[in-house]
């Protein structure tokens, strides 16, 4: 027998974007009715969900919030702590495939309080935006530095200069790459080597055009293998010491 698919309702339940103690409300994806009074909700209309069923906010009891837009993190904040009611509003994703959040429902009080105070403390928040990113640049330039300093001693044969390439790259905020994994913050020697790799099949082979011409990564990354292993034991021998570069 065939898995019954889940409906709209049962696939729409609170997922890891919420807590448990939560109330969420939902942005619905297509017109309907409530389950209580039976007035239209359009699609994007504002729904809480009970036993499967939809119902509006008046008949959610949440009539009375207003919502708050997603976008201002100490707006929200502060509407949250001043709103003695809220609820969290999310959307689903169809290109994530997740429910994300647009915003809270809060009480209209909360939000015109929220907004006075954060307008009353704006420049001292950029000021204290200014600083924390200057902070940040520092903390990078100095990780970046080391990250550098460990790729030269890992691999002493390694063209010079061309470690700050490689930490620039692996190391780059935001980026996901090796260089942020907490291992390369350690500056353990199997992520040190993961960011040479990764720089040596970008920069000293033609590893891209072939990703290009085969559409496929590991058959790529297998053919110039012995390539990227030459070129690793040949920055991996002491200066003056160099192994002869594989062809």
């Amino acid at each position: 027998m065939q898995p019954q698919r889940k409906s709209q309702t049962e696939r729409a339940q609170p997922q890891s974007h919420n807590k448990p103690d939560e109330v969420v409300v939902f942005m619905a994806r297509r017109a309907g009715h409530c389950a209580g009074c039976g007035v239209e909700t359009g699609q994007g209309g504002l729904i809480r969900l009970v036993d499967e069923k939809a119902y509006c906010l008046a008949c959610a009891g949440l009539g009375d919030l207003e919502l708050l837009p997603s976008g201002d993190a100490a707006i929200t904040r502060r509407a949250k702590k001043y709103s003695k009611r809220w609820a969290v509003v999310v959307r689903w994703s169809t290109a994530r495939k997740r429910f994300e959040r647009q915003g809270l429902l809060v009480e209209p009080q909360a939000i015109g309080q929220a907004e006075d105070e954060s307008q009353n403390d704006a420049e001292q928040r950029r000021k204290q935006r200014v600083r924390g990113a200057a902070a940040r640049q520092r903390d990078d330039e100095e990780y970046l530095r080391r990250f550098a300093a460990a790729i030269r001693q890992q691999y002493p044969s390694c063209p010079p200069q061309e470690e700050f390439a490689i930490a620039r790259h692996a190391c780059t905020r935001n980026s996901g790459r090796v260089g942020r994994k907490q291992a390369a913050r350690e500056l353990e020697s199997a992520a040190i080597r993961s960011a040479v790799i990764a720089h040596i099949r970008h920069v000293h082979t033609d590893y891209d055009e072939r990703i290009v011409k085969l559409d496929d990564r590991d058959t790529a990354r297998g053919e110039i293998s012995d390539r990227v292993a030459g070129i690793l034991e040949q920055w991996s021998a002491p200066p003056g010491e160099r192994a002869t570069e594989s062809s």
